[in-house]
C-alpha cells in the first residue's frame, strides 16, 4: 500500500473530523451598532421665588450639569440619563428616553412638542411619546415626511402652544450626521427657561437640527424676541453619527 505525503493524511484527517461533527451552527446576525437613535429628554425643575420653572435638554450643554445622554446604539435605551441638576434645578418627572429604528424608514421625523403654564408661567418642551399623556410628542422614523406635529392636549394649567411646536421630516439618506442643535432662552421677567431643538412657526426660535456628512460644532439658534433671549450656556450641538 502507497503511503499518503503528511500533508494529505493530515487533511484527510481533518476532514474526517468535520464529517463526525457535522457543519458549525449558524450564528445570530447582530444588529447594527447604530441601529437606534436613543433620544433622551432631560427635563429639570426649579421652585424659585414667586415662581416654578421648568427647563429641558436634549443634548450635553455646556454647564455638564444640565446633560442629555442622546445616543445611537444598537440596543434602544428605556430610561434616560441625564445631569444631577445644580442643587435648585433637578430631574423632573417628564425627563424621558425613547430608541427609535433606524431601518424603520427614510425619514426621522422630529416633533418639537411646546407647552405654556400660563399660571406658572413657564414653558415645557418634550419630543417624545414616552412621557406623560398629555405632553407627548409623536417622533418616529418612517418613510412617510410628517408635516405636521402629533403632541398631547396639555393638561391642568399647560396648553399646547402650536406656533412653537413643528415636525421636522430629516432625509436619513442626506449625509452620515443627524446635528442634533438645542437653543435655550431666558426671560427674567418670568425666570422661564424655553427650550427648542428644530424649526418652528416662529423663527425667532428655530433650531438648526439637520442631516449633513459634516459634524456640526456650534449651535444654530433664532434671535430670541428681545424678552427671551438665548443662553448660550445651555445652548449645544451634537453630531450624531446615523449613516
Amino acid at each position: 500500500m502507497r503511503l499518503l505525503p503528511r500533508s494529505a493524511a493530515l487533511v484527510g484527517a481533518v476532514l474526517s473530523a468535520a464529517a463526525l461533527v457535522g457543519p458549525a451552527p449558524a450564528t445570530a446576525a447582530q444588529p447594527p451598532a447604530s441601529r437606534y437613535l436613543n433620544l433622551h429628554q432631560c427635563v429639570f425643575s426649579a421652585f424659585l421665588p414667586a415662581s416654578f420653572d421648568l427647563l429641558t435638554t436634549v443634548v450635553p450643554s455646556r454647564d455638564g450639569r444640565f446633560t442629555a445622554g442622546t445616543n445611537v446604539s444598537g440596543t434602544a435605551d428605556a430610561s434616560p440619563s441625564c445631569g444631577r441638576g445644580d442643587g435648585t434645578y433637578e430631574n423632573n418627572v417628564y425627563s424621558a428616553a425613547e430608541g427609535y429604528d433606524l431601518t424603520a424608514g427614510r425619514y426621522l421625523n422630529l416633533h418639537q412638542c411646546v407647552y405654556f403654564g400660563d399660571y406658572d408661567q413657564t414653558h415645557l418642551t418634550t419630543v417624545v411619546s414616552a412621557t406623560d399623556f398629555k405632553f407627548t410628542a409623536g417622533t418616529n422614523v418612517s418613510n412617510t415626511r410628517d408635516t405636521a406635529p402629533r403632541c398631547g392636549s396639555g393638561g391642568g394649567v399647560y396648553d399646547f402652544i402650536p406656533l412653537l411646536s413643528s415636525a421636522t421630516p430629516l432625509d436619513l439618506a442626506a449625509g452620515r450626521y443627524l446635528n442634533l442643535h438645542q437653543c435655550m432662552y431666558y426671560f427674567n421677567g418670568r425666570r422661564d427657561h424655553f427650550t427648542t431643538v428644530a424649526a418652528s412657526g416662529d423663527g425667532r426660535f428655530k433650531a438648526g437640527t439637520n442631516i449633513s456628512n459634516t459634524p456640526d460644532t456650534t449651535p444654530s439658534c433664532g434671535p430670541g424676541d428681545g424678552q427671551y433671549q438665548l443662553v448660550p450656556l445651555l445652548s449645544g450641538v451634537k453630531a450624531i453619527p446615523v449613516g
